[in-house]
């Protein structure tokens, strides 16, 4: 999805909001003439995002450089809040309503690629991103900035927010910021996520809890003393064949994944520590918090049966997003009037060479 096409969805739904349902149609078309005046700034915004390819609570270069776009727009900057160093908060205006837009800018680890249609990690990158997140900072930013030179040149009251939010990617980097009441007086959240097509359905999510399972055991070499260890590599195996077992007794939603990120170091040495990471999903809270449970059962049965220790550490925890209805037909209705996506010959060209990487009889990339 082009930056023009996202930044006037997010403008298109602050300027509702902001100016309420007697607005004359207008001064949207002025906004909207104003951002596309603006593509070629922005878009170099998040081509520089998706350079730099930062992952989670690590976004210092990303953070800053939307921090600045912001300041330079008249922004008051408040920077590394929630005790988070790449989060903040960033306010124009004053009164009612309080508008907050939210803004990532985190990378996915493991997904390095550089700007081709074929897989092609770029050489000392670990990290890239695969989902959008460095169009979803920056027309959250040109949004805000848009709506600031709006409510400055018509004299209505109101305030403006961008929350720059790290770590979406399972570190729930928005949690943090909650709990420090920053959220506390605003009276509408939008938010948005890159697509292939605009939409404002009132969807929801699956909520989720992920943790680290750290297994602890007795290091001895695996040929001349295997009696004498205890393998860590062991418990972290037997935990996951028996959460796999229970695919089968968990409610059909359940999403349960896991990646093991400590296995030890040389196969003739038993390891005396390993790790594994662990997701698990589902729309409901409650269940995800009772499947949660049997996952730990599962983790403790198995260090009792591998003669290890365990203990779990919780990364992230997010509740599934509440469907606003009323919201989503305002959202849907200036959608409509920014109108689809349009891709140019060029976009569906890029695009067919990607489908051609994906189909099923073609060698893995």
């Amino acid at each position: 999805m082009r930056v023009r096409v996202v930044v006037f969805a997010a403008v298109s739904l602050l300027v509702a909001v902001t100016a309420g349902t007697g607005w004359a149609q207008d001064p949207k078309d002025g906004v909207v003439r104003a951002l596309d005046s603006r593509e070629a700034k922005y878009g170099d915004v998040a081509r520089r995002i998706w350079a730099l390819a930062e992952v989670g609570y690590q976004e210092v270069e990303s953070s800053a450089l939307l921090q600045a776009e912001l300041r330079d727009a008249g922004f008051t900057v408040k920077a590394g809040v929630a005790g988070i160093p790449t989060a903040f908060v960033a306010s124009y205006g004053s009164g009612r309503p309080v508008i907050a837009l939210l803004a990532e800018f985190d990378a996915l680890p493991g997904m390095s690629q550089d700007s081709v249609a074929e897989r092609r990690p770029l050489a000392g990158r670990i990290a890239g991103h695969a989902c959008g997140h460095h169009l979803f900072g920056t027309a959250s930013v040109a949004a805000a900035v848009a709506v600031r030179e709006w409510l400055e040149s018509s004299g209505r009251s109101g305030t403006i927010r961008v929350y720059g939010t790290p770590a979406e990617e399972g570190g729930s980097g928005k949690v943090y910021m909650v709990r420090e009441g920053l959220f506390d007086d605003v009276d509408v959240v939008l938010d948005w996520h890159p697509g292939d097509r605009n939409d404002a359905g009132p969807t929801t999510t699956l909520a989720n809890v992920s943790a680290k399972f750290r297994f602890r055991g007795v290091s001895a070499h695996a040929a001349a003393a295997p009696d004498r260890g205890r393998s860590a590599l062991d418990g972290v195996e037997a935990m996951n064949y028996m959460v796999n077992l229970m695919r089968e007794h968990v409610p059909q939603e359940t999403r349960i994944h896991y990646v093991i990120t400590d296995g030890g170091r040389a196969p003739n040495v038993v390891p005396d520590r390993a790790e594994v990471y662990y997701y698990v999903r589902h729309p409901d809270a409650r269940v995800v918090r009772e499947v949660f449970e049997r996952v730990v059962k599962a983790a403790e049965g198995a260090a009792l049966g591998t003669g290890t220790s365990v203990e779990h550490e919780i990364i992230g925890g997010v509740y599934s997003r509440l469907p606003n209805e009323t919201l989503a037909r305002l959202v849907d209705a200036n959608l409509r009037r920014v109108g689809g996506v349009r891709y140019t010959p060029e976009e569906r060209s890029f695009a067919e060479r990607i489908r051609a990487t994906l189909d099923d009889n073609s060698p893995a990339q």
